[in-house]
């Protein structure tokens, strides 16, 4: 149970942390306002959150 709360604990603040660049640093960066763009960057977040739980959960499956 402890190491599932710092899982999700570690996840959190990750997450955090990306949004806290893309609010404040990304503004900064001269990115061109396309589709492609803002799809990237709303969709970023989710995907790597996807990656990182899929991965946990093929390390818990093996062992």
């Amino acid at each position: 149970m402890p190491n599932q709360l710092i899982f999700i604990a570690k996840l959190l603040v990750l997450s955090a942390l990306l949004s806290a660049v893309i609010k404040y640093i990304l503004p900064s960066v001269p990115v061109p306002a396309t589709m492609a763009n803002a799809l990237i960057l709303v969709l970023s977040p989710t995907v790597i959150m996807a990656i990182a739980l899929f991965r946990r959960f093929q390390t818990q499956k093996q062992t």
